[in-house]
């Protein structure tokens, strides 16, 4: 089980989507705070779209403290980026949840202070509005808006 999430990030780390979505099973459900909760194929679809929005850029993925108990694992990791609508530099740490059966993913949640990574994406605009409930369902429109447009040029 370890070796299956340390794969999933390596595979991260490497700008490797099809390793990544290959640690999923079909019907897996992923929860963050950006995208909510997406399902099966949709989850899958959202690490293609982010690897391909990233590939070429300054997009640095590290993980560490992968732990496993019974059918569940964790993880932190961090991700260092530009935010591309402000060109802004983001450094986001996410705890990571896994269930695991078969030998697959079949949950995802990550976790991380959405109203820090609002400040750092947006400055003070994000550090105002990054903790409301108005805020977050903004954001959820807009990252799986962002999906439906990627999928509707990808499939």
């Amino acid at each position: 089980m370890q070796t299956l999430i340390t794969d999933f990030y390596t595979a991260f780390k490497n700008m490797d989507a099809e390793a990544m979505v290959s640690c999923y099973d079909d019907n897996v459900v992923f929860e963050d705070p950006a995208f909510g909760i997406l399902l099966g194929e949709r989850a899958k679809n959202m690490w293609r779209m982010l690897i391909t929005s990233q590939k070429g850029k300054e997009f640095i993925i590290t993980f560490q403290e992968v732990k496993e108990s019974d059918a569940k694992a964790s993880a932190t990791w961090e991700a260092k980026y530009t935010f591309s609508k402000t060109s802004r530099k983001v450094h986001n740490i996410i705890t990571a949840q896994f269930e695991i059966a078969d030998g697959k993913i079949i949950k995802h949640s990550d976790h991380f202070d959405l109203h820090r990574w609002a400040g750092q994406a947006m400055g003070w605009t994000g550090t105002l509005l990054g903790w409301t409930g108005f805020f977050k369902k903004k954001l959820h429109k807009q990252t799986n808006n962002l999906l439906d447009r990627y999928l509707a040029k990808n499939s």
